[in-house]
Formats: C-alpha cells, structure tokens, sequence
C-alpha cells in the first residue's frame, strides 16, 4: 500500500515560518514605504529598512519561543497530572478513557476491551492522544517554531532591503508596494501548495491586508511630510 500524503504533520514549522516569512516582508517594506513617503535620501530609507529586519528577525523569534514553551508548560503540566491521575486511579482512568471511545462510536463492550488494551501498551500515551489531544504531530516544540520563525522573516524581510539598495528614491513608495505584492504573492502560492490548500484564497488574503498595511504606513510618512536626513 502507498503511504498517504499528510499536510498536517507540516504545521508547526510551516505556520512559523510562512508567519515569519510574511511578517519580514510586510513589516520590513511597510517601514521602507513609511520613511520614503517622508525622505528624499536612500540612506535613511535603507537604514530604517536594515534596523527594522534585525529587530524584527529577534523580536518573532523571541516572541515564538515564548509563545511555544507556554503552551509546552500547559502539555507537561497536564501530562505531569494525568501520570498521577493513573497511579492513583487507575480504574477511574481506564473508565474514563473507555468513555471517551464510547462516545466516538464504539459500543460499550467494545470501548472496554479497546480501553485495556491501549492502558496495557501504553497507559499514558492513550489519555495523552485521546483525552488531552497531544500527539508527536500536534506537540509544541519552542525551538523548532522560534528558528524557523526568525531564519523566514530575516529571508523575508532582506527582500524589501535589497529593492530599497537598488530602486529610484523618487519611486520607492511604489515599487516597494509593487514588489513587495509580487513577494507575498509568491510567499501565498508556496505556503498553499506546501500545506496543501486553495492557491487563490491564500494570495487574495495575504495581499489584501498586505496592501492595507502598506498603505496606512505610507499615509502616515506623507501626512507627518517630514524630511529625514
């Protein structure tokens, strides 16, 4: 038999690293767009863009990380107390865990004899996956989340940094905005493919609200008028 094809194993890494990835983009190029509606000089305008990506490459990584062990806390503490829970009722536990077959279909009979056999292997792992819903696919995993979350948006956010080293200062807004489309654009097909889902619905929402940031930062940089240099 042929083994199936699963997105869903991929979602860990895959929602860091497209969050960061889009984030490095979008923050990255709406910085850029910002200070060029407001600056007549490149110098200015790459700094902005360079102090935003190093600040905002540590600050997703740092917050990913913090985020992720959070929620890694809340799995070791309930699985810290599941282990009680089983040495020191483990009729109780067994019944518990035979109910919740019982309510997925099984009959009761059924539940039992899957519930014992499962307690037998494994006692710990069957509440972890059935009754907490913590598996190897779905566990938090800190580091993984905060490298790859640091390493797209530093890919991400370079992007715009270069278009600020090589475009026209008198048409950074613009090409800042269309290039930075074009990357979120490409961002949106990799992430569909990648896990599996509708290529058109991801490119509309990432620069629907691509366009929106872009574009109140780049009011705010013309409203203030200011010249940086």
């Amino acid at each position: 038999m042929k083994d199936e094809k699963h997105y869903v194993i991929r979602s860990g890494w895959l929602r860091a690293s497209i969050l960061g990835a889009n984030d490095g983009i979008l923050s990255t190029a709406s910085i850029i767009i910002g200070v060029a509606a407001a600056s007549d000089f490149r110098e200015p305008i790459v700094l902005a863009g360079v102090a935003g990506l190093v600040a905002g490459a540590l600050s997703m990584a740092a917050g990913e990380y913090v985020s992720v062990s959070s929620q890694s806390d809340i799995e070791t503490a309930d699985l810290q107390r599941e282990m009680r829970e089983l040495k020191e009722t483990p009729e109780a536990e067994l019944h518990e865990l035979a109910k919740i077959y019982e309510n997925r279909g099984l009959d009761k009979n059924l539940s039992l004899q899957v519930a014992e056999q499962l307690t037998a292997h494994d006692a710990l792992g069957a509440h972890a996956r059935d009754e907490l819903g913590i598996n190897y696919i779905t566990q938090a995993k800190p580091l993984q989340a905060a490298f790859a979350s640091g390493a797209a948006f530093v890919f991400g956010g370079i992007l715009p940094v270069l278009v600020a080293l090589a475009a026209s200062v008198k048409q950074m807004v613009y090409l800042q905005y269309v290039f930075a489309l074009l990357f979120l654009i490409i961002l949106g097909t990799v992430a569909a493919k990648a896990g599996g889902s509708n290529i058109k619905n991801a490119i509309l929402r990432i620069t629907f609200w691509g366009t929106i940031a872009m574009g109140i930062t780049a009011l705010i940089g013309y409203l203030f008028g200011v010249s940086v240099g």
